[in-house]
């Protein structure tokens, strides 16, 4: 039976995102073993005085300390979002600058959906006190405690809002854009 043309390309542009996925959950899972092996609940362990320390906490909500629901309405919210970023790796696969952010999020998910199944809650070991602020009327000292997963899917999410906003438009989206109810310009002319 023979192949499609280009069946084989398609399969290698899935290749570096898989990579990232797979190194993203490895190192997230690795640092989440030694922190959890080492430290007890609440333990905390100065690394640059209070600005930076590791602190075991476990997390049953979601990001920035929400409880919207119990850690399973997060572990099934999540594998539905993951989901839906598998779907869209595949699909801009020849788009790197889309793909690669993508594979960075899936692998952070994966690393806080694994811990979810095995553990019941995510493990967040990262604690920082950039600077103080009010956020929608409360205050916050210091920051969320975070894991290396929360690392991955927030710089793929900005790497993406900056790709989004400032990358140069294609030519045909361009010649779209300027054109009358979603026609090409020299249709409506």
């Amino acid at each position: 039976m023979k192949k499609p043309a280009g069946a084989d390309n398609n399969s290698r542009l899935l290749v570096i995102p898989l990579l990232i996925v797979a190194a993203v959950v490895f190192l997230d899972q690795l640092t989440k073993y030694f922190v959890v092996q080492s430290l007890a609940e609440g333990e905390t362990v100065s690394v640059i005085g209070t600005f930076f320390q590791l602190k075991l906490i476990y997390n049953y909500g979601g990001a920035l300390g929400t409880n919207l629901g119990s850690s399973d309405f997060y572990l099934g919210t999540s594998i539905i979002i993951l989901a839906i970023i598998l779907y869209m790796i595949y699909h801009n696969r020849q788009h790197i600058m889309i793909a690669w952010p993508l594979a960075s999020c899936a692998g952070g998910a994966i690393g806080n959906v694994l811990d979810r199944i095995w553990h019941g809650r995510v493990v967040d070991f990262l604690d920082f006190d950039f600077f103080d602020f009010s956020f929608f009327g409360a205050r916050i000292t210091r920051w969320w405690t975070f894991n290396v997963a929360d690392i991955a899917i927030t710089v793929g999410i900005i790497f993406l809002i900056v790709y989004i906003l400032f990358a140069p438009k294609h030519p045909v989206q361009e010649e779209l854009d300027e054109g009358d109810y979603g026609r090409p310009a020299s249709e409506t002319e």
